[in-house]
């Protein structure tokens, strides 16, 4: 387990500072919670770095396998679900029904096999003394830092019910992001396989056919159709190769991008690809807006709210300024000259982080500054669609004239010399 040294204040303002053996920072944060301890500082000790290094490939490697292995198996839960046990939870949480009894109320209506597995294995943990947000946290890939951040000030604060009433909300909001990208990118991907089906069975089967009728003709060729012919014999004749090329490459980017520094590079320039790269970066933004204004209004400090903020925040790159964030705020500066070094947002938002600090009304402004990156993000997301729609009707009226000179001008060329 790995090892962690820690600064922090107690009830009285007096520095503390010591060590702990924990799963991961947040889980150190909530046992200084729990004994009245703000956290200032949390740093993971490098012990056996050796050893660890020599464990790095190997780890990254089952992690690709095991993400591959729970894509086909279906070991995943759908956001629609998070929502639903969110709002039931709150409901149930204040009306004052224990949280053993609601959740085991809950786990009987559960349809998603997975996730059913996942609320037993947390009634065991509070059967067993455990909080719900740490028994919770034994599933980190269904529930979120974010989650367990404000599972566990609602604990601590005796406001569980608004801890998952703020949950139900943000998950909401997610979800009708991720629908409108959806929404943007269903056309332009339908339009792209159906081009790609077209050329795969022109290919395949349609060049062939004639590419033997002109060869026992003994037709002169143009360059159009003897380009077209040696396209299809490649494809034909490598198509294994080309299959198992693609494979590689495939499998390559998963486990670069399975790598931190890999994931950091690809989610930097997701933001720099023309035409989306800004709807990447607005998406990124407005999730680090209205996740630190939620945590802040919970009550979480902002340091660790911060820190919480970072992983929640969907791309790797932003995540990693938000960390450079949260360690200006350790130095003692101001949230709104972090915001300043970090060259992410406008000169807009900046203010109102800037009056949002003055007025002591941040929480509320960064929702503000949330909701003027949403819009920014379905103006972006129409533009996109805009953007896109005669760029591919430029490329399939230039394949069908390529594939029309390729098959029709050696027929034209036949009938001529047979007149």
């Amino acid at each position: 387990m790995p090892h962690f040294e820690y600064r922090g204040r107690d009830a009285t303002g007096a520095l503390v500072k010591g060590t702990l053996d924990a799963g991961d920072a947040d889980e150190v944060a909530a046992q200084l919670f729990g004994n009245s301890v703000t956290p200032i500082n949390i740093t993971e000790i490098a012990r056996r770095a050796a050893k660890e290094k020599k464990q790095t490939t190997k780890s990254n490697k089952a992690s690709t396998a095991q993400n591959i292995a729970d894509f086909f198996s279906k070991k995943k839960v759908e956001v629609d679900d998070l929502i639903m046990f969110a709002r039931q939870m709150h409901s149930l949480t204040k009306s004052g029904l224990p949280l053993d009894r609601a959740i085991k109320g809950l786990h009987v209506s559960v349809t998603n096999p997975y996730f059913k597995s996942v609320l037993a294995d947390t009634i065991d943990g509070l059967e067993n003394g455990q909080t719900l947000a740490s028994a919770m946290g034994q599933h980190p890939k269904v529930f979120s830092k974010l989650f367990l951040s404000l599972i566990h000030v609602g604990e601590n604060t005796g406001r569980l019910d608004l801890a998952f009433q703020e949950i139900s909300r943000y998950l909401e909001l997610e979800k009708t992001t991720r629908k409108q990208i959806k929404g943007a990118t269903r056309y332009p991907a339908f339009v792209i396989l159906a081009m790609l089906a077209a050329v795969g069975v022109v290919t395949v089967f349609v060049i062939p056919v004639f590419s033997s009728t002109f060869e026992r003709l003994g037709a002169d060729l143009p360059w159009q159709t003897s380009a077209l012919i040696g396209f299809s014999d490649f494809v034909i004749n490598y198509w294994p190769y080309m299959a198992a090329a693609v494979g590689v490459v495939v499998m390559m980017f998963i486990s670069w991008t399975g790598t931190d520094d890999g994931l950091t590079d690809w989610d930097e320039k997701k933001m720099n690809i023309p035409l989306a790269g800004p709807v990447f970066e607005k998406v990124a933004l407005a999730r680090f807006s209205r996740t630190l204004g939620m945590v802040i209004k919970a009550g979480l400090p902002i340091v660790q709210g911060l820190n919480v903020v970072s992983g929640a925040v969907g791309n790797a790159y932003v995540g990693k300024k938000v960390h450079k964030m949260r360690e200006g705020v350790e130095r003692g500066e101001s949230l709104h000259r972090t915001a300043v070094a970090s060259k992410m947002f406008t000169p807009l938002v900046l203010q109102m982080i800037s009056v949002g600090e003055e007025t002591g009304m941040i929480d509320v402004l960064l929702n503000d500054v949330a909701e003027f990156y949403d819009a920014e993000v379905e103006y972006e997301l129409k533009q996109l669609s805009d953007s896109i729609e005669p760029i591919l009707i430029s490329f399939i009226a230039g394949l069908v004239l390529i594939l029309a000179l390729g098959v029709f001008l050696p027929i034209w060329d036949l009938n001529t010399a047979v007149q």
